[in-house]
């Protein structure tokens, strides 16, 4: 068979997988949790895995279900997308109102079944382009104004204050804007600080950014162009890592690398240490390769493509490089496998329970390519002293309703009054979670 029949049959029984086909898991999402994972032999079928859960919105009347102690309610809704958020000092609430451009989607049968996916599970709605504004201006625990802050971006995301500077990362630049605290719209252009890597190909077009207590660095978390470097390792240039780029001059390195596709990024207060959460790969089964989250060591390479969850190698990857896979870092901890862990909060100051005084909360935006699914709730992982002290914790469950998502949470952020904050993207709507009354 030659190469163009090998990969039509590919793509036939990755269609086929569409409607049901592909392996079930062995192991609970438990299992695939923790600092020390099981990590089972890939299952090398030709049929990939596809299970998605149709994308639905809410009724009307129905919520997430909160873990016991808390209650939820609406803070904002009838938003478009809404993948991310930054809570200002004075309360103001930015929602990033974003979506993949689509000239850098996958083409070929390939990105169509891609592009399938992302229909279904809600994924491939056109991009807003949008920062809005929310502000609670009565206290009551519901955005009452609303106000387009920036618009004409291209695909943003993360965004951070730094001075009088609003820094915003869209897929292709990081960039950044005139801003005083207080005002709900920015009329000056924006200046771009340094150019992101985005095209030809950008599975991952996500870019977040996090400034250092200083204000001197701001870290870009910038995703792999493709599952396992596919489309070749020139179009993987600068991918796949954490950036740190100076504020001054935009003058850039490789803070770590061999990350697939960092999201959330967060300070852990204890030691200092920048976190991040990271999805792994696809295709090798349900029950591998685990998301996870993990201090992130300057200097430090994680293992993409050649290997995951340290020195468990990847077959697929040509050529191999096992000299980097012996330099691999193991993660600091699972967070299951396919769970999409994209959203990433250190809870301090969260006006919650005790139970969730210290660690981080995750925003789990729910798996295509495992079966039972996995994903779609928010969790909460304590720490102490500084490290992951136990497994994680239900937190904002019922995203999932049989084989419908009502909702998919991505960015979660603590407000200025502790309450946790979800953006639920396929909802359209922006979660506010508190302690119930008399907790």
């Amino acid at each position: 068979m030659n190469r163009h029949a090998s990969s039509f049959l590919a793509l036939f029984v990755f269609a086929i997988g569409l409607v049901g086909c592909g392996d079930t898991a062995r192991l609970t999402v438990e299992e695939g949790s923790g600092p020390n994972p099981v990590i089972p032999p890939p299952n090398t079928s030709l049929i990939p895995t596809a299970n998605i859960a149709t994308a639905t919105g809410w009724p009307t009347g129905e919520m997430p279900t909160p873990a016991p102690g808390l209650q939820v309610a609406m803070f904002a809704d009838s938003l478009d997308h809404p993948r991310w958020l930054y809570v200002l000092p004075n309360g103001d609430v930015l929602v990033a109102e974003s979506n993949a451009q689509p000239s850098e989607r996958s083409g070929g049968i390939r990105g169509f079944f891609e592009r399938l996916i992302k229909k279904t599970g809600g994924a491939a709605v056109p991009s807003a382009d949008r920062i809005t504004l929310l502000r609670d201006t009565d206290g009551d625990g519901v955005a009452d104004l609303r106000s387009p802050l920036l618009e004409d971006l291209t695909s943003p995301f993360g965004i951070a204050l730094v001075g009088e500077m609003l820094y915003v990362a869209n897929t292709n630049a990081l960039v950044r804007f005139p801003f005083e605290v207080g005002q709900t719209h920015i009329d000056a252009a924006g200046t771009t600080v340094v150019a992101l890597p985005h095209a030809p190909y950008n599975r991952h077009w996500t870019r977040n950014v996090i400034a250092s207590e200083d204000g001197e660095t701001l870290y870009v978390a910038i995703g792999s162009a493709s599952n396992v470097a596919e489309h070749g390792f020139e179009a993987e240039e600068g991918r796949a890592a954490i950036w740190a780029v100076d504020v001054a001059t935009g003058a850039h390195r490789i803070y770590a690398s061999g990350l697939r596709n960092p999201v959330g990024m967060a300070w852990e207060p204890t030691t200092g240490a920048l976190w991040t959460a990271v999805n792994e790969r696809d295709e090798l089964g349900s029950d591998i390769v685990p998301d996870y989250m993990t201090a992130v060591e300057e200097g430090g390479f994680y293992g993409w493509p050649y290997s995951y969850f340290g020195q468990t190698v990847d077959t697929r990857v040509e050529p191999q490089r096992p000299d980097l896979v012996a330099a691999a870092i193991v993660p600091d901890y699972a967070l299951g496998p396919h769970t999409a862990s994209l959203g990433l909060a250190w809870s301090g100051g969260a006006a919650l329970t005790r139970s969730f005084a210290e660690g981080m909360f995750v925003g789990q935006h729910g798996s295509w390519n495992r079966r039972p699914r996995s994903g779609y709730k928010v969790v909460f992982v304590p720490f102490a002293g500084g490290t992951p002290s136990g497994l994680p914790v239900d937190v904002l469950t019922d995203f999932l309703h049989g084989d419908e998502a009502r909702g998919r949470p991505v960015g979660v952020a603590i407000d200025t009054e502790g309450a946790l904050l979800v953006a639920d993207d396929v909802g359209n709507i922006i979660w506010r979670v508190t302690a119930a009354e008399g907790n």
